[in-house]
């Protein structure tokens, strides 16, 4: 797929100079940062900012090259430089003067490299870069002959002179960088590279998992991939600290303090959660959020989610739009090609089936084999439907043979569940499928489920679920920067997410269904977290409480990767599940290989 058709628009002429550091320290860094404005931050990123504090406030003048005799000293900090014949841009950290020159001063974290892998006192990046701040300044007609790097943990000034081989590698790798810029083709990840576990754009790049499914990915060789995944590095965090804040309470309040919010309840302050440790925020209906709390959210790219007050997905409040307008453009492209599109719908689906089959697998008592052998044969037809007709036909069939057998999942007796839920048995055998009375009452004498509204508690506890499931998808896709209301499955709709729905497909089973069926079978919920009005079934705010934190406890789980083999939480699988996507789309891998658990 060749994407620089789609990218009309070029980026700036004039490339900053960090950048250039960027590109001579890993191409595609320089790419993501640059033309795809993808940014994160790490531990090494955070204290940089901590070490530029100081110089990033403009402090002191310099004079014209003419002037320059008359001013006995020059030390002026956050110097911006800029040239259109170079077509490049700089902020110079702090500009000194000796004998007549002028000497930029890039400030660095750390200490000073080794001399056996740096013997010109740093690496090639940071030369790289202040040699290109160098040559700003000569284009003003300043002299300029060296330059120093200031390593700020050891203070420790390393001198750099401006050699001929140093400008010629300097102007080289700028103009590699603005052919690379323009020519809307991500340059490929670096190959085992130890440059990757200290990059903070690691988790997005995601360099191992690109390279194993670009260079290995082909028609019918999965196996042959899980076989060889053990050489993948898991180079970011098994489980993302940052977590769901849910608010309840109808007519509470959220507002800021300081770097946290407060909840309260008629004044009173019934939670405090810091800033830095939410990942979004979830209103159940009529919770007001104050302008300072929602700015500061807003800053910190947290998005807040809208629900009914009985959990149905009403809309979301998000900051500005990811400035990856690069894999937008990608992504509504392939939408309106059908042959691309139906390729991913087919991934979806028989992703959904795949797991479907092995949660009934792993779960189900005395399950008939003819029920798993059908839903992988239909597992076998998504992945070779001809249309989408086919496979909505495909899917619902699928759905059909599981949900008619989802009840035997459920691993409590008879008599507990129907003492439970208000029945009675004399029985003390397993609950049986003909168990009408029982199964009546949790939702599971149909065929398929029952929705808008459910009308009994289990369908009520899957509907809240699968709300649950596609808030957190719809979070995870505004955050990588697409657009969560144009999919390649469901069709486009007014206010249907139709991504975050396609991409959810493979989940529901493994997460949703999970986690219903355990709260029954440990016996977490009860009748009385539940409400039956006119026919319809829904959750009470305590019900809504402990299905929450089932489903968080769920999402927070370890487990294998199947392609990949590191241990990696459900809540992270998420979000490189959405990433994989993109590298589909951006034409880097030939395939999306849907999460499918074994």
């Amino acid at each position: 797929m060749d994407n620089s058709a789609l990218l009309k628009q070029e980026p700036s002429d004039q490339i900053p100079a960090r950048m250039v550091n960027e590109f001579c320290y890993c191409p595609r860094l320089f790419y993501l940062e640059y033309v795809q404005q993808e940014w994160a931050h790490n531990a090494d990123t955070l204290e940089g900012r901590l070490v530029h504090r100081r110089v990033d406030r403009q402090q002191g003048d310099i004079s014209l090259p003419q002037e320059l005799e008359d001013q006995e000293k020059i030390h002026a900090r956050s110097v911006l430089v800029g040239s259109d014949r170079l077509g490049a841009i700089a902020r110079i950290d702090l500009v000194e003067m000796e004998d007549g020159a002028l000497v930029p001063v890039d400030y660095k974290r750390g200490s000073p490299p080794p001399k056996d892998r740096a013997p010109e006192g740093a690496y090639e990046p940071d030369r790289v870069q202040l040699c290109l701040q160098g040559l700003l300044l000569r284009e003003e007609d300043y002299r300029v002959d060296h330059g120093i790097i200031y390593f700020a943990e050891t203070r420790t000034r390393v001198r750099i002179d401006f050699t001929d081989e140093l400008i010629a590698r300097t102007l080289s790798l700028l103009e590699q960088a603005r052919q690379v810029a323009r020519s809307g083709q991500i340059p490929p990840p670096l190959v085992d590279s130890p440059k990757c576990p200290r990059c903070s754009l690691v988790g997005i790049c995601l360099p191992d998992e690109t390279n194993l499914l670009g260079q290995e990915l082909r028609e019918n060789q999965t196996t042959e991939i899980s076989k060889k995944g053990s050489s993948v590095r898991r180079l970011f965090p098994a489980r993302d600290e940052h977590l769901a804040v849910y608010v309840q309470g109808q007519g509470h309040t959220v507002g800021l303090k300081g770097e946290a919010l407060e909840i309260r309840n008629k004044g009173e302050i019934v939670a405090t959660v810091r800033l830095i440790d939410i990942s979004h925020l979830v209103l159940f209906g009529n919770v007001q959020v104050s302008t300072q709390a929602l700015r500061r959210l807003m800053e910190r790219d947290s998005v807040i989610v809208h629900l009914s007050y009985g959990g149905w997905l009403i809309g979301i409040t998000t900051p500005p739009s990811s400035k990856n307008i690069e894999l937008r453009l990608r992504q509504f492209s392939v939408a309106s090609d059908k042959s691309v599109s139906s390729k991913l719908a087919k991934a979806f689906v028989s992703g959904k089936i795949r797991n479907s089959r092995t949660l009934l697998r792993r779960n189900a008592r005395e399950l008939p084999k003819s029920v798993l052998k059908r839903l992988a044969e239909l597992g076998k037809k998504a992945e070779n439907a001809e249309s989408i007709d086919e496979l909505l036909g495909i899917e619902g069939a699928a759905a059909h043979e599981y949900f008619s057998h989802f009840s035997l999942m459920f691993k409590r007796s008879g008599n507990s569940i129907k003492e439970d839920f208000g029945a009675s048995n004399d029985s003390e055998t397993s609950l049986p499928v003909q168990d009408s009375e029982v199964q009546k009452f949790l939702g599971f004498d149909f065929n398929s489920r029952n929705r808008r509204p459910p009308r009994d508690p289990v369908n009520a506890m899957l509907s809240f679920l699968y709300t649950m499931l596609l808030k957190d998808i719809l979070v995870t896709l505004v955050g990588i920067g697409f657009d969560p209301y144009l999919g390649f499955y469901h069709q486009p709709k007014y206010g249907k997410p139709a991504l975050a729905l396609d991409l959810m497909e493979e989940f529901r089973s493994i997460i949703a269904d999970s986690v219903a069926i355990g709260l029954i079978n440990n016996g977490e919920i009860r009748p009385s977290d539940f409400v039956t009005r006119a026919g319809a079934a829904a959750l009470t705010d305590e019900g809504k409480r402990k299905v929450i934190e089932a489903y968080e406890r769920r999402l927070n789980t370890l487990i294998k990767h199947p392609l990949f083999k590191y241990p990696i939480s459900y809540r992270r699988i998420f979000e490189v599940q959405a990433r994989l996507l993109a590298r589909f789309l951006m034409g880097e891998i030939p395939h999306y290989p849907p999460f499918c658990t074994r």
